[in-house]
């Protein structure tokens, strides 16, 4: 399905990781609170696959999502994912256990898309960065149900490819399980793995 070579492969890793520290950072501001997350670790499937890979083998998982489009280096579907469950969790800590349960609820998709833009900003700010391209956002929408249902908002091209990234975002008293996903067509991944080699050629010298 994909083509990349180790190295290629590796180069990606780093990339997010330096994108996932520097949300890491800006989480730690808002919760009061230091977060670590996890060096990300990639894999490229089809939607069925990728869908399956955030717990929607049993009926009725839902998970809460929040997606951003970009163009530019290259055009994509940036989602942030989360189990439902974890979503009010997440909340909770922005806003502190003062704010009682009726408004936490009434403020979740707001302080969802919040985050979202963080962690999606900076996973994609990065990848601008060290291209040394531009890659421009859309504002952050939320979603709520089935990994399948929000994967399927994108439309569903047969030859999609979804780049999973799995992260895991640690606190003092916590730990949560997310995952960004970047749906791109062929055409997108073939961008992408452009750009990767131009940034291996800029960082080693032509091959």
């Amino acid at each position: 399905m994909v083509n990349l070579s180790e190295l290629e492969n590796d180069a990606l890793i780093e990339i997010f990781n330096i994108g996932v520290g520097h949300a890491a950072a800006s989480m730690s501001e808002i919760v009061n609170e230091e977060v670590s997350m996890s060096v990300p670790s990639i894999t490229f499937l089809n939607r069925a696959d990728a869908a399956d890979l955030l717990g929607n083998k049993r009926d009725g998982d839902r998970i809460c999502g929040v997606s951003q489009h970009y163009d530019g280096a290259f055009a994509t579907e940036a989602i942030l994912m989360f189990p439902e469950d974890k979503s009010l969790e997440i909340v909770r800590l922005m806003v502190g256990d003062a704010v009682p349960l009726q408004e936490l609820t009434e403020m979740e998709q707001e302080a969802m898309c919040e985050i979202g833009n963080i962690i999606l900003n900076s996973c994609v700010g990065t990848l601008a960065n060290l291209f040394d391209s531009q890659l421009h956002g859309s504002l952050p929408i939320y979603h709520v149900g089935t990994s399948a249902e929000i994967l399927s908002v994108f439309g569903d091209q047969g030859d999609d490819v979804v780049l999973m990234l799995h992260i895991d975002f640690v606190l003092a008293k916590h730990q949560i399980h997310g995952y960004v996903a970047f749906v791109l067509n062929l055409s997108a991944l073939h961008d992408l793995k452009e750009q990767v080699s131009r940034y291996l050629a800029k960082v080693f010298g032509p091959a």
